[in-house]
């Protein structure tokens, strides 16, 4: 089977709502010091050294790891308050991801996306955050 796996290190990043500006007529964007442009390019520099392409039906399944913040923490252990999973729509992850891998060239659009998964949770105390992407032709 055709597929790949890309392991990018860092902070998963959801992809944000557009702002909208009415300056020049009006226009959406997003703004530039915002942490998902960082994101997709390690993503998108990761997928295109891959070399790999894919055409037709594509399964995409990711898995965000998040650093849990450390007032999550006590000394030795987690505190009995802290959340179990992390905030933030895991599909806006999702969609940074599937518009990485189509910038980077993997397939021509992510509408041949047949198969999307989606996994988040924190990071455990000794590991890093990152993004494990596993692309692979749809069965």
């Amino acid at each position: 089977m055709d597929s790949i796996v890309l392991d990018v290190p860092g902070q998963p990043v959801p992809q944000p709502r557009p702002r909208f500006s009415s300056r020049g007529g009006g226009r959406t964007y997003t703004p530039a010091k915002h942490p998902i442009h960082v994101y997709r390019q390690a993503i998108t520099l990761m997928a295109r050294a891959s070399g790999k392409r894919f055409d037709g039906p594509t399964q995409l399944e990711v898995d965000a790891v998040f650093q849990r913040p450390p007032s999550h923490w006590r000394k030795h252990d987690l505190k009995p308050d802290a959340p179990a999973w992390p905030r933030g729509d895991g599909d806006n992850v999702l969609k940074a991801v599937a518009d990485a891998l189509t910038d980077a060239g993997i397939w021509p659009d992510d509408d041949q996306v047949v198969d999307w998964r989606i996994k988040k949770r924190y990071a455990a105390r000794n590991e890093l955050p990152r993004t494990v992407i596993r692309i692979a032709r749809a069965t």
